[in-house]
């Protein structure tokens, strides 16, 4: 492994979504792990694995954290280390959930969200992720009526930090939708997940290294709900349905990114093929190995 992470381009980062699963055990994890024992050390025996150099941060889209507790994680890893940050979900759900909504609310989202992670993570930030969940969009007005509201909140936000915009909706991949993130300096946060299309048909219209980052969340595996994805997988110490296709498309992704200089974060889930961390082992290689043939083929 340790071989193997000094291979992949140190632009390239892959993580998991969250860390705190005894499933790794053997993978990730020595010893037989509590969820006690990995909510209290588990992020820093994480950060000590040579091939997972970032992490995706999942409870902040549920709520905001303090600078405090971004700070807090921070200390647990190596200055090598980054996070990538889901934004609240009050600012990206017209109806706010369980939250009152702050739909696309600028001044929100820098207080509550940017602030704080900046401020607490500090060189350890990554990617702060928009995650917009289906928004019923079915008639070409509707969507451009929310790629005119979502180009307008993009604006005014603090510069800076590198944000990306994941989207569960087919229709809003429109050339409206690429102008409003490319004028923006904003990343698409290219995704595998049964609401959207396929990667290389989401790459048609949006060239990977076409924005400021290459953000890909690898998430659910086509055919499977979440909760039906849960029941499956768990305990999450092996691959159980594997994903050729998409681990193929990410890795060519990244391929091309660190051509054209760009960092990449690639953040997977369990939900994804049934072990994050094996997936993510399984990627590397794929880059790798894609890397050795072109070399070869030159």
């Amino acid at each position: 492994m340790v071989t193997l992470a000094r291979e992949l381009p140190r632009s390239i980062r892959l993580g998991t979504s969250s860390w705190s699963f005894p499933g790794w055990q053997g993978h990730v994890f020595a010893n037989q792990p509590t969820m006690t024992s990995l909510a209290r050390e588990g992020l820093a025996a994480y950060a000590q694995h040579p091939m997972l150099r970032t992490v995706g941060i999942d409870k902040t889209f549920y709520r905001p954290a303090p600078a405090s507790e971004f700070a807090r994680l921070a200390r647990q890893v190596g200055d090598e280390f980054r996070f990538l940050v889901k934004a609240h979900e009050a600012i990206t759900r017209r109806d706010g959930g369980d939250v009152a909504s702050r739909w696309l609310d600028a001044h929100y989202a820098s207080d509550q969200v940017i602030g704080p992670c900046v401020e607490g993570l500090g060189s350890k930030a990554g990617p702060i992720v928009f995650q917009f969940t289906p928004q019923g969009i079915r008639r070409d007005r509707d969507a451009d009526e929310f790629i005119g509201d979502l180009a307008r909140f993009l604006g005014a936000l603090p510069r800076g930090p590198l944000y990306a915009v994941e989207v569960r909706d087919r229709r809003l991949l429109r050339a409206a939708y690429r102008e409003a993130l490319h004028h923006a300096g904003v990343a698409h946060c290219f995704n595998i997940h049964p609401s959207m299309p396929p990667l290389p048909e989401q790459a048609k219209l949006i060239d990977p290294i076409d924005g400021p980052a290459l953000v890909v969340r690898w998430m659910l595996h086509s055919g499977y709900g979440y909760e039906e994805a849960l029941a499956r997988y768990e305990p999450f110490a092996r691959i159980v349905d594997p994903d050729p296709d998409g681990r193929a498309a990410i890795a060519r992704f990244c391929r091309a990114a660190t051509g054209a200089g760009l960092a990449s974060w690639v953040i997977v889930n369990n939900k994804a093929e049934g072990s994050a961390p094996l997936s993510v082992f399984e990627l590397a290689r794929n880059i790798i190995r894609g890397a050795h043939e072109t070399h070869h083929h030159a």
